[in-house]
């Protein structure tokens, strides 16, 4: 993005120079509570891991997420995910490289993959385009290692035993993983299914830690 030119901030139409949204704007934006589970990022008090982690610990060893899958912020991520503003993923990398910049880093970011049907419909992976320039921010490489096998049904509306069942196998790693740290990055996590399925075929390719990276974190959805 061109930093002198002055443009419309996406959501109050503030003029921006450099930026998709005004300082007033992203500073509105849902953050989540200070104190969450380090690896599913629900609340928990003292920042401690939650009792649904302990009882039953997701494939990843933790979770980095900035915000609440609330207004606004639901709006942009739909926006830019159905309605084709690849822009949209600019911010969200800055967002989550801000909250990463003094945390140990992984050797490669792996993004979400979409089914090839789900890729043609909507002309492009949101989560890809948010890797990508994460990793530059990062300087971190992204690889597309892993692929989605199974078109599923869409998790929205499923339980949360639906949707385990709805993902099972629907992942496969074509690349050797062996001794890599890696960070596994989505939009949105919700339950946590897709991002859980993804580790586990990240974890038969070698991988050796798991991380799970996303703009957003859905709180009305426990485990």
């Amino acid at each position: 993005m061109q930093t002198g030119i002055a443009q419309p901030c996406v959501l109050c139409g503030a003029r921006v120079r450099g930026k998709l949204l005004c300082a007033a704007c992203a500073d509105d934006l849902p953050h989540l509570p200070a104190e969450r589970c380090p690896q599913c990022a629900l609340p928990s008090p003292g920042g401690l891991l939650c009792g649904a982690c302990m009882k039953k610990p997701p494939l990843f060893e933790y979770c980095e997420a900035v915000y609440r899958y609330a207004f606004p912020l639901d709006v942009l991520i739909q926006h830019c995910k159905y309605g084709g503003a690849q822009e949209l993923a600019e911010p969200f990398a800055e967002a989550l490289a801000l909250r990463l910049a003094k945390r140990p880093l992984p050797d490669l970011i792996v993004p979400m993959p979409l089914h090839p049907a789900r890729l043609r419909e909507r002309g492009f992976n949101q989560a890809l385009e948010i890797a990508r320039r994460l990793g530059e921010r990062l300087n971190l490489p992204c690889h597309h290692a892993c692929r989605r096998v199974r078109a599923t049904s869409p998790q929205a509306g499923l339980d949360l035993k639906a949707r385990k069942r709805n993902l099972r196998g629907a992942f496969v790693c074509d690349e050797d993983l062996t001794g890599k740290r890696i960070a596994l990055l989505d939009d949105v996590m919700t339950s946590g299914s897709s991002l859980n399925e993804l580790a586990k075929a990240a974890r038969r390719a070698g991988a050796v830690e798991v991380r799970a990276w996303v703009v957003a974190r859905t709180l009305e959805h426990h485990r």
